[in-house]
């Protein structure tokens, strides 16, 4: 099987991208690229813990729904939410409905706060388990890393849920710690040029 596909422009993209049209923008513009701002991270790791036992497309399509429901992943506002928002939430047709994982946003929301006093930032501590790039494994050949799952068990010392080392690699993939596109997709290049001028975040 191929690892890359045609894209509407003729150029070769992740074969994942075959799944879903809407697909290609995301792989274009965001799946990848370092990010270092906080709210973006949180949304992140959110949207990827709602996707566990659950397809990308479903979340993707969602995605302003999410945003809409979370006040755009704004923790400091996600961390207020009561018992009235968490039932208000299981109401919402436009997300998906677990009560376990709308939960858990409000709980992590909770502990990013947390960890942004003890750390400086989210990205800062993120960043740190960046891997070096001589031992990663062949691009989307693993769903987990020693990264991903000591990362994964950091979190949960920290009290943070759903953030299982799975849950985590693929985190870790769409904000940037690795640039896991396949050799000879066009983003591969633009992903790694943006990593050599990314700036990583320290405390």
């Amino acid at each position: 099987m191929s690892k890359t596909i045609k894209g509407p422009d003729g150029k070769p993209r992740c074969s994942w991208c075959s799944a879903a049209t809407e697909f290609f923008a995301y792989h274009d513009d965001e799946w990848g690229f370092p990010v270092s701002d906080d709210q973006r991270l949180f949304e992140k790791l959110c949207l990827e813990s709602f996707q566990s036992g659950l397809s990308w497309r479903t979340i993707l399509a969602k995605r302003e729904n999410f945003r809409a429901a979370f006040h755009h992943f704004d923790f400091d506002k996600v961390a207020r939410f009561t018992q009235r928002d968490v039932n208000r939430l299981l109401k919402d047709e436009g997300i998906v409905r677990h009560r376990g994982k709308i939960e858990a946003v409000i709980n992590n929301a909770k502990r990013a706060k947390e960890l942004v006093k003890q750390e400086g930032s989210l990205a800062a501590f993120f960043w740190r388990y960046e891997p070096d790039v001589k031992n990663l494994a062949a691009p989307q050949t693993v769903s987990t890393s020693a990264e991903s799952v000591a990362l994964s068990k950091d979190l949960k010392k920290l009290g943070w849920k759903f953030v299982g080392p799975t849950t985590v690699y693929a985190f870790m993939q769409a904000m940037g710690l690795v640039n896991d596109h396949v050799k000879g997709c066009v983003s591969r290049t633009k992903v790694e040029s943006a990593r050599k001028t990314f700036k990583r975040p320290c405390k």
